[in-house]
């Protein structure tokens, strides 16, 4: 007699509104989320997330990504405290 066999379900977990909306920053009067926080959230490190980008720029549009300047990262360190900013 057959088995009925059950493909194995994908993993994934929700993520906290709360602290999602605590990762949008207001930058050059746009909401943005920094590169770091969007690694964290999709479980890579700032590093392989910041290649993958770069790896696929035509899937990361340039009006969607920019660089802070120094003036901003100062900034924007001032309001998260002790956060490390690069």
């Amino acid at each position: 007699m057959p088995t009925a066999t059950v493909a194995p379900q994908k993993e994934f977990s929700l993520i906290d509104e709360a602290l999602l909306k605590s990762r949008i920053y207001t930058i050059r009067g746009v909401k943005v989320m920094l590169d770091a926080d969007l690694a964290e959230i999709y479980g890579y490190s700032t590093k392989v997330f910041n290649r993958q980008v770069k790896n696929n720029l035509d899937r990361f549009p340039e009006e969607f990504r920019f660089q802070l300047n120094t003036e901003e990262i100062k900034i924007l360190r001032c309001k998260l405290g002790m956060r490390t900013i690069i």
